[in-house]
């Protein structure tokens, strides 16, 4: 592809996002985040009170950031169907309906009624809302997950991005899925259960240290143990991560003739593909042996160093490869 071929992939994607009708529901959703984030900042300033160790108000502010940027990489991503489009907006539909339905009950549940919200069943109103929750996001993973199958049969101008849309959204649903290793009863829980007792929390984000221990800064991730929220939080915006390689190696193809070809770029993205499936898989199992992300022992080590190596071999291998006469998508 020519420098002047680059420049049309590119107009080419923008003109399709400005012809695209944008995603309603999916856009006020992310709008009401907006809303929901001014708030939330405000309240870090001017309400004192904390739950589980951090401010009341940082929770709700973690999670309006997130749903809001997934809101709107979903909506693109719904635009970017060439077929299925329907679908794929009653699917986006359904997303925002979950999702949104789970915002306002983690405000209810924490700001107003100042209790913890996940894997909380001390009463039946906590373990009611604590369900509801649960349907929401799961409803939210079942249409991202759709929303993926609908890509597998996409065929977008540049094979790169094509590639992009496709691992991010598999890695995405990945990365949802693993929130369900959350809800697993831990070794302590596990005992109160065997001892005919009920536990008031059933699950934890943290894996051999209590939730609510030392963290780091804004995020809350564990210091002294595993915590299964990293890999969680990696997955779900590998969605957002990978499409952004792909343009990136579409912008720097302007100055850098070898990532001209489409080929190459498809290449690279795949190579980045690999390497963050990799990174995922990394995460999980270390927040499983109970080690926290601050403190790799010598396999997490080498096994990051292997993915590493992984990745610059399929990098260097994919500059250096020549494109076939007929280049599949």
């Amino acid at each position: 592809m020519s420098p002047e071929g680059v420049t049309g992939t590119l107009e080419s994607m923008v003109d399709k996002g400005s012809r695209t009708v944008p995603h309603r529901p999916l856009m006020i959703l992310a709008a009401a985040m907006a809303v929901l984030g001014v708030i939330a900042l405000g309240g870090l300033v001017f309400d004192d009170r904390s739950l589980v160790d951090a401010p009341i108000w940082l929770k709700p502010l973690k999670f309006t950031i997130s749903v809001g940027l997934y809101a709107v990489t979903l909506a693109w991503l719904i635009g970017q169907l060439t077929r299925g489009r329907r679908i794929g907006w009653w699917l986006g539909t359904v997303f925002a309906v979950g999702l949104g339905m789970d915002m306002a009950l983690l405000c209810w549940q924490i700001i107003v009624r100042g209790r913890t919200l996940h894997f909380n069943r001390a009463t039946p109103t906590d373990q009611w809302i604590n369900n509801m929750v649960a349907n929401g996001a799961f409803t939210g993973w079942a249409a991202t997950a759709a929303i993926a199958i609908l890509l597998l049969f996409q065929r977008l101008p540049d094979r790169a991005m094509n590639s992009a849309l496709r691992a991010g959204a598999a890695l995405s649903v990945a990365g949802i899925g693993i929130a369900l290793l959350m809800f697993t009863p831990n070794e302590q829980q596990k005992a109160q259960f065997r001892a005919g007792e009920r536990p008031s929390i059933v699950g934890a984000h943290a894996v051999g240290v209590p939730d609510g221990g030392p963290g780091l800064p804004v995020v809350g991730w564990s210091t002294v143990g595993g915590d299964l929220r990293i890999p969680h939080f990696f997955g779900i915006h590998a969605i957002q991560v990978l499409p952004l390689v792909a343009f990136g190696l579409l912008m720097l193809a302007r100055r850098h003739p070898v990532l001209e070809s489409d080929f190459v770029r498809r290449n690279l993205v795949r190579t980045a593909s690999v390497g963050f499936a990799g990174l995922l898989a990394l995460l999980t199992w270390q927040a499983q042996r109970g080690q926290s992300i601050v403190h790799p022992d010598f396999w997490t080590l080498v096994a990051g160093t292997g993915i590493v190596i992984v990745v610059a071999a399929g990098s260097m291998l994919s500059l250096r490869a020549r494109p076939p006469l007929h280049q599949p998508a």
